[in-house]
């Protein structure tokens, strides 16, 4: 078995792992009815090990891919690593867990995703401060009322006291 075969079956093995041991965790959670907190962490363990297994089906006929001789002649990578873009992403990961109690959900995750949508937009590319707020307000706004109308769950309302 080639290298590019057994990384393959290892991602999808880790992947499974990962599903069952995240629905093992999900099992111990209380219940309260059909949908309730544990709804969407059962979704996604069981996505995650239907994710995994079919990994692991796609590795038994996994070719390599081709690569262009062109590039290994070149010395040079297409894609190099951004590691700004991930420094700024855990920047605002740890700004907005810190921040999400006192300031509250609603606030916290629209500002989160406007800078999110910033910070992953290309250099190369117009950052499109109309669209990212609309996109980033509506979206904190629809998971804020469907937690907490849908699935009964207060989230941190922060100084907006409603």
């Amino acid at each position: 078995m080639d290298t590019y075969k057994r990384k393959e079956l290892l991602v999808g093995a880790l992947m499974l792992a990962a599903g069952l041991f995240y629905l093992f965790l999900t099992i111990n959670l209380p219940r309260k009815g059909f949908i309730d907190a544990s709804t969407v962490p059962y979704i996604l363990a069981i996505g995650l090990c239907l994710l995994g297994v079919l990994q692991l089906l796609a590795a038994r006929t996994a070719t390599p891919p081709a690569s262009d001789p062109d590039d290994e002649a070149s010395g040079e990578e297409k894609n190099p690593p951004d590691y700004p873009t991930v420094f700024k992403t855990l920047a605002l990961i740890a700004i907005y867990v810190a921040l999400l109690q006192k300031v509250g959900f609603l606030i916290m995750t629209a500002l989160y995703l406007y800078v999110q949508f910033i910070v992953i937009t290309p250099r190369e590319q117009k950052v499109n401060h109309i669209t990212y707020v609309i996109i980033a307000v509506v979206a904190s706004a629809a998971i804020f009322f469907t937690f907490r109308q849908g699935f009964d769950l207060m989230l941190p309302t922060g100084f907006l006291k409603f």
